[in-house]
């Protein structure tokens, strides 16, 4: 590794689960290589990088900026700031492909597995699935700069949160009526696909209840599932504030979406119900007592991100029963057998 800088740019752009599963592999670079790194992305998204430890500075891209301004403008200002380190490509899109062109250092990027992905998509082989269960997106990443990618147990994202981000996560958990330990519930997901059906939620909701699990609701949304209801925080947080309070959770209950893989970035156990997307695509929670609720249908996966429409009412995520949600509480929640 002699000829590799101790100093990288790591660009990902978004989106806020992808830039969260960064985390892992800077700090085992950093452990292992003792790696340190500027991280390019969208100012929505850099609080997730706040106190991490292998990173020296965030350089955040303002969302109007990014319309506004000709990327090659703002490739070369980078290019130039960022002189003398490496560029660790972890997008994979025509704008990192740009400034790549322009970095006056080394380049790496991590393999994407596009084509395997999509015939996969397609045909749904064994040996794509195979290959594409083998490494989460994670590993992938490594493979940047690795030859072989550690172990998934290795590379689990993380978010640093200070004393006074966590004495407000508490503040806020007490808001709602509930104490440390309480189940989380994330409805939400950026595409609406991706989401188990609101009506099957609000079972949920109701069945925790009967069975004396404490709840709360979180994430962002128009529509929040509980209105009124001083244990639905929908709205109530910012990324920060977020991952606080789901510090403060025993498990979480998600779609596949962005706040899954900040709970594990804060070491509070998955559940994760998915539907048009898949695990082979790499996004799936790997911590000790993370778990995964999934249908083997023909038709699954049929979307890389969840926004393809679908027929037959999205069969996958309904009929996952609010039930077999509920028997897996005690799991998640470290029951002992």
């Amino acid at each position: 590794m002699s000829q590799f800088p101790q100093h990288w740019t790591l660009f990902r752009l978004s989106a806020l689960g992808d830039l969260v599963l960064t985390t892992g592999p800077m700090s085992w670079w950093n452990a292992r290589r003792g790696y340190r790194f500027t991280v390019v992305t969208r100012d929505s998204l850099a609080p997730v990088l706040a106190g991490h430890p292998a990173v020296d500075e965030v350089i955040a891209l303002d969302e109007n900026s990014l319309r506004r301004e000709p990327w090659i403008r703002v490739a070369r200002r980078l290019a130039a700031r960022c002189k003398g380190q490496g560029l660790l490509d972890l997008h994979g899109t025509l704008r990192s492909r740009i400034l790549s062109l322009l970095w006056p250092g080394p380049v790496r990027r991590f393999p994407k597995f596009s084509l395997s992905r999509r015939l996969f998509q397609r045909c749904s082989l064994d040996c794509l699935r195979r290959r594409l269960e083998a490494l989460n997106v994670p590993q992938r990443y490594t493979l940047a700069l690795e030859q072989e990618a550690p172990a998934a147990s290795e590379l689990l994202p993380l978010i640093r949160l200070d004393e006074r981000e966590r004495e407000a996560g508490r503040i806020l958990a007490a808001t709602a009526g509930i104490i440390p330990g309480f189940l989380a519930l994330h409805p939400y997901a950026t595409h609406p696909d991706k989401a188990w059906p609101r009506e099957l939620w609000l079972t949920l909701t109701r069945m925790l209840e009967q069975a004396g699990v404490p709840w709360v609701v979180l994430g962002r949304d128009a529509s929040p599932l509980l209105p009124g209801d001083p244990r639905d925080l929908t709205n109530a947080t910012n990324l920060r504030t977020l991952c606080a309070v789901l510090a403060q959770a025993g498990g979480l209950i998600t779609n596949d979406s962005g706040p899954m893989h900040l709970a594990s970035a804060v070491g509070t156990p998955v559940l994760a119900l998915f539907g048009p997307t898949s695990r082979a695509w790499g996004f799936c929670p790997a911590g000790p007592r993370d778990l995964v609720l999934e249908r083997d249908l023909p038709c699954r996966p049929c979307s890389l991100h969840g926004t393809t429409p679908c027929s037959r009412g999205r069969v996958c995520l309904a009929s996952i029963t609010p039930a077999e949600v509920l028997d897996a509480v005690p799991r998640l929640l470290g029951a002992p057998a």
